[in-house]
């Protein structure tokens, strides 16, 4: 018997899959991928994190699917509304759930694995929210939570006898030492910290987010750029992202495009600042004079900023004071 499991990189979903791998299951990991996850950094490449617990864990690869643009048409409006922050869990839950079940019949699965624990999270996981996750996906009485099985009510796979409802458990609420205890039966290690991995029950990650959809600009590429530095609305058409250190320097180079900007001093330690959208020589020396502000000017007045159009390879230096700390603070994301 087949099942997909749905992964997510943490550590329920891993014990969920492995529960049902002790009962004779062929599990069928699966990754459903969209730009709000924080917890697959690593030094080789995105969901590279996730990819190594799966493995370690189950023996098999998970098969990664990236759903972004079908997760951004949701976020602009979810139906079923946002949690505390702009996470729209039921919606993301439904959604997955939906991907899931248009693969069943492609590898020959006949129910689905979750890591869902009854309680644990306020607005996906409690049970009225369960059941109609699963009515929205079409996937009623084929969802299997192996976690917190014994608590719901009985599935189709567990009637039929295909999954053992006596092998299955009864973890319930935020308390996580039965999870950290049945890793280590199953000797698994190396999951991240339950703090949870989406970036968009952030505050300050959800402020930039709604930025970002006011203005009409919301799209992967912009999504990814959230995730750096720090963030000026420089104006209604333009934004700019302020590296605050080396990494994040790289990274913003590495995220600019073709008629994007970049600002950088060209003689003192500082930072280096994309600038994305439409930009007029004035808006162009306000960047400069914003990343002039977090230069080390060890005492001068001014700095030299180089600053240069993606694509066009001009580039001009300007000898400029820094921003004043108090006009910031209207212009900070």
């Amino acid at each position: 018997m087949k099942a997909i499991a749905l992964v997510s990189g943490g550590l329920d979903s891993v014990l969920a899959a492995r529960v049902a791998q002790e009962q004779g299951i062929e599990v069928i990991p699966f990754h459903f991928s969209i730009p709000f996850c924080h917890r697959s950094k690593s030094d080789s490449g995105p969901g590279a994190g996730m990819n190594r617990l799966v493995r370690s864990s189950l023996h098999i690869p998970p098969v990664i699917k990236d759903i972004s643009a079908d997760f951004l048409s949701l976020v602009r409006e979810p139906a079923h509304g946002f949690g505390s922050q702009m996470n729209p869990c039921i919606d993301c839950k439904i959604l997955m759930l939906r991907k899931a079940k248009d693969e069943m019949p492609v590898v020959g699965a006949a129910f689905v694995i979750t890591g869902e624990v009854l309680g644990q999270r306020p607005m996906s996981q409690y049970r009225d929210a369960l059941k109609l996750i699963e009515k929205k996906s079409g996937l009623e009485g084929l969802v299997v939570r192996p976690l917190s099985a014994q608590l719901l009510d009985e599935t189709i796979p567990e009637q039929k006898g295909w999954i053992a409802r006596s092998a299955l458990l009864n973890f319930n609420g935020r308390n996580r030492k039965p999870q950290f205890a049945l890793a280590k039966r199953y000797n698994i290690s190396g999951y991240p910290n339950p703090a949870g991995g989406c970036l968009l029950t952030d505050p300050a990650f959800s402020n930039r987010l709604k930025d970002l959809i006011m203005h009409g600009e919301l799209s992967v590429e912009n999504i990814s750029l959230l995730k750096i530095g720090r963030h000026f609305r420089i104006s209604d058409n333009a934004r700019l992202a302020v590296g605050r250190n080396e990494e994040e320097n790289r990274k913003l180079l590495s995220l600019a495009k073709g008629g994007d900007y970049l600002f950088m001093p060209s003689s003192v330690a500082g930072p280096t600042s994309l600038g994305r959208g439409v930009f007029s020589k004035d808006l162009a020396m306000r960047c400069a004079a914003i990343t002039c502000r977090y230069c080390d000017l060890d005492g001068s007045l001014t700095a030299e900023i180089i600053w240069r159009r993606v694509a066009y390879g001009q580039e001009e230096i300007i000898s400029i004071a820094p921003f004043a700390e108090t006009d910031l603070a209207g212009l900070r994301i």
